[in-house]
């Protein structure tokens, strides 16, 4: 006679079950095709949305010849000041200056005059913000000549007019938000509404496959309720959050290859706030989803029960949507605090960059106290429910009280 089995240890009880669900996940062809699928998109998008905006501005390019090499440092600062990047290049003369013009090497070249007199060349007429910037500096440049014939210190000049600044004050300042963190902010609410919807409806599914095909049996003779439902949802929240990382290292790569992102740091922060917020966020409404999806035997009776869960998820977005245009308002501010709408609130907050460290501790606070009350609560609904056949488990059942 063979010895009894020994029982599971809770922490091997969780590793078998979510090793499982991740395995089932990962290898299937249909979940692989998806995602490449969806990569693609994001990418070919932020491409093609890189292509028709012109993609990152390149450099003006100046030729400088003879006295006009002394203004390359000027052009310099000035185009950066003015937000048009300005590269310089000397030339030995007019000839190679015209040449390299003509032959679409540089945007235009400054060829020296007299009484300070600069031509520029061009091949098809001259930007006219790069031609501000030129006339700016040939201008200045003519001055400090002038001045410095009077046995006056250009330099000096430069410091006095640097000290005499115009300091605004305002005493009740507009907020604005930046539009690059305003369109990382949608995207963040985007992702979280799409992965939180579709793992919660993951785990439902899930739940509703074992039942039908009574291999919740077969593991229950083996693991506890609890156990197995706490390895279902770590199994299938592991899987969704490598997938909102592919999409997330997907896009901001593609963005920032493109021009489209500049703010790298405040990107990756996004992007980080938003992986962490997923895991809060579907902590919660996994536990939800599979109690209710317990409650039922067939897949086409999910909607039954999880049509509330879906409608919350639902309705957390399009708050989002609104609050993206101003994260600033009243109504983001204040919902912002409520489980589970800072699972998809705060993120956006986060990215717009007008929310402190103490909200995100409190809100995580709170977060974390309300899955746990529910996660006891769908504990109970499961455990009542995961073994019973035919008809939908009403909620007066499901909670013991029937």
């Amino acid at each position: 006679m063979s010895a009894p089995r020994a029982p599971l240890s809770p922490a091997r009880a969780l590793r078998l079950v979510a090793g499982r669900e991740i395995r089932t996940r990962l290898r299937t062809k249909a979940f692989l095709i998806a995602n490449a699928v969806i990569v693609v998109l994001i990418v070919g998008g932020l491409v093609l949305a890189a292509a028709l905006t012109g993609g990152p501005t390149e450099a003006d390019k100046v030729g400088l010849v003879g006295d006009t090499r002394s203004l390359a440092a000027a052009l310099r600062s000035t185009g950066e000041a003015a937000g048009t990047a300005i590269e310089t290049r000397e030339l030995a003369d007019a000839e190679a200056a015209r040449a390299a013009v003509g032959a679409g090497d540089l945007d235009v070249a400054l060829l020296p005059g007299t009484d300070g007199a600069v031509t520029a060349v061009t091949k098809g007429g001259l930007d006219a913000q790069l031609g501000t910037a030129l006339g700016s500096v040939v201008r200045q440049a003519a001055v400090d000549a002038a001045v410095a014939q009077q046995g006056v210190d250009p330099a000096v000049l430069t410091r006095a007019g640097g000290t005499a600044t115009l300091t605004e004050q305002t005493l009740d300042p507009p907020r604005t938000v930046d539009a690059q963190r305003v369109a990382l902010a949608y995207v963040a609410v985007l992702l979280l509404y799409a992965q939180l919807l579709q793992s919660g409806i993951a785990v439902a599914s899930g739940v509703v496959e074992e039942k039908t095909s009574r291999v919740v049996e077969v593991l229950l003779s083996t693991l506890r309720p609890v156990q197995l439902l706490a390895g279902k949802v770590l199994g299938i929240g592991a899987v969704g959050l490598v997938q909102l990382g592919v999409y997330g290292v997907a896009g901001i790569g593609a963005a920032t290859a493109t021009g489209l992102l500049t703010v790298t740091g405040a990107a990756v922060g996004v992007f980080l706030a938003t992986l962490a917020w997923f895991i809060l966020g579907y902590a919660f409404f996994a536990v939800a989803y599979a109690a209710t999806g317990s409650m039922v035997s067939r897949q086409e009776e999910i909607g039954a029960t999880t049509t509330p869960l879906t409608i919350l998820v639902i309705a957390m977005f399009a708050l989002a949507q609104a609050a993206v245009a101003d994260p600033t308002g009243t109504v983001s501010s204040v919902v912002s605090w409520i489980p589970p709408f800072s699972a998809i609130l705060m993120p956006l907050r986060i990215a717009a960059g007008v929310t402190g460290w103490v909200q995100v501790v409190l809100t995580v606070a709170l977060m974390l106290a309300a899955t746990a009350a529910l996660t006891v609560l769908a504990a109970r609904i499961y455990a009542r429910s995961v073994l019973r056949q035919g008809k939908r488990v009403s909620w007066r059942q499901a909670l013991g009280r029937g």
